[in-house]
């Protein structure tokens, strides 16, 4: 595709998404071949502190694209300005559709309340953390802060994105005032730091925030690391939290645009293939595009047909599909969305169901859609993650630290949980200890530099 043609079919896309009432940063573009697009795929943003598992993933992205398993055609960064990249060789319509579902990419991230805390320059951000990590890997070997790397990454997604204050340093700022801020303080005030070494005073769910105040002995380019990797994950989170509804969002506004676009009929046969793809079912997890976007295409069906016996139902006047759709794309969540909008119609539809692993074959469970959905929010809460709090930094009055699994029915990995110890171990520089659940019976995990051992509870 010439760059003037597509510099004209971005401009008329802008001009539409607007007309629709998408709002959206000032938008740039870029051309980029694969290697480029599979690096920032990687990484996550363009400029990044480098380490192995960056690479592992370019080599992961890289072959299965050249083994045609999966086709990148787009990548968007939550920043303002807004950089979206365009992979090189897109045909016309590909670079349409793609723009289209950026686009609106960008208005999610510029609307939704869960991206208001991240920071707009994190990309520049985060160009200068990794040099950082650099000049400290200059200054104390590569092989030791990669080391520490190692130990930080394993714990990165143990953090609180929703503490009303961020992480220390360069960019902390205050969460607005609300008339509902006095909930917080329901228990006692919530005190920005304690001093090191000091037990937590409440479970404490950022780990990675309660290290790098409270360890001990870790050295001040170290507290500068874990510093670096919280505020990272702060600004990926909230990219994991709503990517359904977020995918949803991008490929309800490319269908409606390319739809009102002039398309002749081979360009409208290949988009129609296209999205096709894009919504496909996949075998082993829940498609995110198509889920997401049956869910907003019957919300404003139903907030739209004043006539339905449902409307009737819940006192709702009609004509309201627009507003409803805009109304959630700017407050929900995954979890939220999930919980409220998924609809039995909609899992029927999509023949969802819940299976499960009976010996060497998988099963189907059950295909209530209350329990699909009821499923589907237990595993995307967290992020997915194990949900892991704090409950003393000072244990047995050895400093040595309790974390606790809050336990909802799933048991953790005990294979990954004894491979992570000995790197949070690596932190604290002193032993760790984790409660959790196994086959109903409550047992301890202990890592003391050397091996790990686990106690039953009575």
């Amino acid at each position: 595709m010439e760059l003037a043609e597509l510099e004209a079919a971005v401009g008329e896309l802008v001009a539409r998404a607007r007309a629709h009432g998408l709002d959206f940063f000032d938008m740039h573009f870029e051309v980029c071949p694969a290697d480029v697009i599979h690096t920032v795929g990687a990484y996550g943003v363009p400029t990044r502190f480098g380490h192995w598992s960056f690479g592992k993933a370019y080599y992961r992205l890289k072959t299965q694209y050249e083994h045609n398993l999966i086709r990148i055609y787009e990548l968007v960064i939550n920043a303002d300005p807004c950089y979206a990249f365009l992979l090189e060789g897109n045909s016309p319509v590909q670079n349409k559709l793609v723009v289209a579902h950026v686009l609106a990419h960008a208005d999610f991230f510029k609307n939704n309340v869960h991206f208001r805390r991240t920071s707009r320059a994190a990309v520049e951000a985060m160009a200068r953390a990794a040099e950082r990590i650099r000049t400290y890997e200059l200054c104390y070997g590569r092989t030791r802060v990669e080391s520490f790397l190692d130990a930080a990454m394993a714990v990165q997604e143990h953090v609180d994105p929703h503490r009303g204050v961020e992480s220390p340093g360069a960019g902390e700022r205050e969460v607005p005032h609300t008339p509902y801020d006095d909930l917080w303080d329901l228990d006692g005030p919530r005190r920005r730091s304690r001093e090191v070494g000091n037990p937590a005073a409440r479970p404490e769910k950022d780990v990675l925030l309660f290290i790098l105040e409270h360890g001990r002995e870790l050295a001040d380019w170290e507290r500068d690391v874990l510093a670096i990797l919280r505020q990272e994950m702060l600004y990926f989170w909230p990219l994991m939290a709503t990517r359904i509804v977020n995918e949803g969002w991008a490929t309800y506004w490319h269908l409606r645009l390319l739809r009102e676009m002039d398309l002749d009929e081979g360009e409208a046969v290949e988009f129609a293939r296209l999205h096709a793809e894009v919504v496909q079912p996949l075998r082993w997890q829940i498609n995110p595009y198509a889920l997401g976007l049956k869910i907003f295409e019957d919300l404003e069906r139903r907030y739209e047909n004043s006539a339905s016996h449902e409307g009737e139902l819940n006192d709702r006047p009609g004509g309201q599909g627009k507003q409803k759709i805009f109304e959630v794309r700017a407050t929900e969540d995954d979890v939220s969305f999930i919980r409220n909008y998924l609809t039995r119609e909609i899992v029927d539809e999509l023949n969802l169901f819940v299976y499960a692993r009976a010996g060497r074959d998988w099963r189907v469970v059950s295909q209530d859609w209350q329990l699909v959905r009821d499923t589907l929010v237990a595993r995307l809460t967290n992020c997915g993650f194990p949900y892991i709090v704090v409950e003393d930094g000072d244990y047995g009055r050895r400093g040595e630290l309790y974390l606790k699994h809050c336990y909802e029915g799933m048991e953790l990995d005990v294979h990954h949980l004894e491979r992570t110890l000995p790197h949070v171990y690596h932190l604290w520089r002193r032993p760790v200890h984790l409660e959790t659940v196994l086959e109903e019976r409550r047992v301890v995990f202990s890592y003391d530099g050397e091996r790990v051992r686990r106690s039953f509870a009575d």
